[in-house]
């Protein structure tokens, strides 16, 4: 028996511009509108406005008592962080493997935790387990999220939320729109400036109109795939998943040095093995050449014909007109520049381990 998909609040919307709708984690979501290529464009030439109300929005209520106890499950350095600050980090498991990788926002009443779509249910009961109870947890049905992405973005966003544009890459705060509360940082997943806005179901489509009425195109779940792997930012599940430890996944930036000195959170022990020397494999950057797309599950042989791992993620990447890769190659191939094969459709094609991201911007900091 088929379970009946999830709409989101902009549902209508995307259906009035003509989306193309897909399943995607339970929800009915977009995926293109006129195209990958043109959204993907848009984005990074001026802004985009992506409906990301399936992923899950958490709200942990307490004080210096549950950052002690969210420091168990979450290698972040939640002591340090500062009143509306964001932090990229995840939930690790037992063997040092990531349940998920969420954002981290401090606020007034608590923690703010953005978690994937796929995995907001399961995240819900690993954290309501860890913390035993102690500590209000409401994942939120009445909210939705818009991220606006790209250079323009600021500008654009000013004129409809007035503040917004003095708020720095990874911090937010509330402001207001209609009379109501919402909640603002400045982040998201294209690799560009933008912002992703936590804001009532009720206020989702017409914020979503007025934002249209500035010429921000609609982009759907395609586009932005694209984006995030020219960003090298990891989709879980496909680039990071249960058994990848995020110093194999080349994370080891988004835990804490106290955290990764000190430990005293799941799965500390693998997490330092791996930081002292027993890493085995890598996540790299991979451009193949010539016009070849290899997508998650292609093999990489090295030069004498030995598999040395496999891809998890590859597209066209519109912003460096070629093909572009992410995915795990034995430690010892993971220098850039080192030539590598891919295996597609029973053909060996030549590639090259590139450094990450395949394309960078600079975020106001």
């Amino acid at each position: 028996m088929m379970t009946e998909l999830k709409l989101t609040s902009l549902h209508d919307v995307h259906t009035n511009l003509r989306a193309r709708m897909v399943p995607f984690a339970g929800w009915e979501m977009p995926i293109q509108y006129e195209g990958i290529i043109s959204e993907a464009n848009a984005v990074r030439n001026s802004s985009g406005i992506f409906d990301v109300s399936h992923m899950g929005q958490l709200l942990i209520e307490g004080n210096e008592d549950l950052v002690t106890e969210l420091e168990k499950i979450i290698p972040t350095d939640l002591k340090k962080i500062k009143l509306n600050q964001s932090k990229y980090s995840f939930l690790t498991n037992k063997e040092g493997g990531i349940h998920d990788d969420l954002i981290v926002t401090k606020v007034e009443k608590g923690f703010n935790i953005i978690l994937n779509a796929a995995c907001k249910n399961n995240d819900f009961k690993i954290i309501s387990d860890s913390l035993k109870n102690k500590f209000k947890i409401t994942l939120h049905k009445n909210l939705s999220l818009i991220a606006l992405q790209g250079p323009k973005s600021s500008q654009i966003l000013e004129k409809i939320i007035s503040g917004v544009s003095s708020l720095k890459f990874m911090n937010g705060n509330k402001f207001s729109y209609k009379s109501k509360d919402v909640y603002i940082t400045r982040s998201g997943y294209t690799g560009e400036d933008g912002f992703e806005i936590s804001i009532s179901n009720e206020l989702a489509v017409d914020l979503a109109k007025k934002l249209r009425l500035q010429n921000v195109k609609p982009i759907g779940l395609g586009a932005r795939d694209t984006l995030r792997l020219e960003a090298g930012l990891c989709l879980y599940g496909h680039d990071i998943n249960e058994s990848t430890s995020p110093i194999e996944a080349n994370l080891k930036w988004a835990i804490s040095q106290r955290r990764r000195e000190e430990g005293g959170f799941v799965g500390y022990e693998k997490i330092k093995s791996d930081l002292n020397g027993s890493l085995s494999r890598l996540r790299v950057g991979i451009k193949p050449e010539g016009k070849i797309i290899a997508r998650e599950g292609v093999k990489i042989f090295s030069e004498d014909g030995k598999e040395i791992g496999s891809i998890t993620s590859g597209t066209f990447g519109p912003s460096v007109n070629g093909p572009i890769a992410m995915g795990y190659v034995k430690l010892n191939f993971s220098k850039p520049g080192t030539k590598v094969f891919l295996e597609v459709r029973g053909k060996k094609h030549e590639a090259k381990i590139s450094e990450l991201p395949f394309y960078k911007k600079s975020y106001v900091r």
